[in-house]
């Protein structure tokens, strides 16, 4: 995957990071990155689904109740949350590598985080989300238009490739959420990691 901590020290900008991609290589980001999120959950079971895990910073100014700003997310939440971000980053890519100007305005479509409650679902939500971004890269033309770019908040300029890659920073931002949840998940049933022989703890060191 992407080493997005360079840009984090700003030892480089996004469009260095990602300028020698290629769609090919979106699509092999995606697969890794739904990969890494389906084996950090591979051994969890529902109740760690719904776990509200302790978490003092939790601070969500999007939250459509008030009541919600400050609110723990749950396993499930994080997975609907990172999944509809890269999908609305997904079809927004889709659109300047058509050539169709930058607009103003979301392409989001979030389910409620409540419905999911089982690890299957959320092994289908990311399932589905994995299809659903390698889809919209079947949209881009053979010869996306690159050029066609608008200027993010940070001030630099946006393209198809990086407006896809958004997507899975965001993503990659939220691994270690995931694993800090499980491990409390993991502590609060008495399924100490450290006794887990058959768990790849390196899943949950990032």
């Amino acid at each position: 995957m992407l080493d997005y901590s360079l840009l984090e020290t700003s030892e480089i900008t996004m469009s260095q990071l990602v300028a020698d991609l290629t769609v090919n290589d979106l699509r092999r980001l995606t697969d890794e990155m739904v990969d890494r999120m389906l084996d950090m959950i591979s051994h969890c079971v529902d109740g760690e689904v719904t776990f509200v895990p302790e978490d003092p910073e939790a601070y969500d100014p999007a939250a459509e109740k008030e009541e919600d700003i400050d609110l723990p997310w749950t396993l499930g939440h994080v997975i609907v949350h990172t999944t509809a971000s890269s999908e609305e980053s997904a079809a927004l890519a889709a659109e300047l590598a058509r050539g169709v100007p930058h607009r103003k305005g979301r392409s989001r479509s979030e389910i409620p985080w409540q419905r999911i409650t089982t690890i299957t679902q959320c092994q289908d939500r990311l399932e589905e989300s994995r299809r659903m971004r390698l889809a919209s890269l079947d949209m881009w033309p053979d010869e996306p238009y690159l050029s066609n770019t608008y200027i993010g908040r940070s001030g630099e300029e946006v393209n198809a490739i990086v407006q896809f890659v958004y997507g899975l920073q965001h993503d990659d931002s939220h691994l270690d959420h995931i694993a800090g949840i499980i491990r409390q998940a993991w502590a609060a049933r008495g399924d100490i990691i450290s006794s887990a022989g058959s768990v790849d703890q390196s899943r949950f060191i990032l």
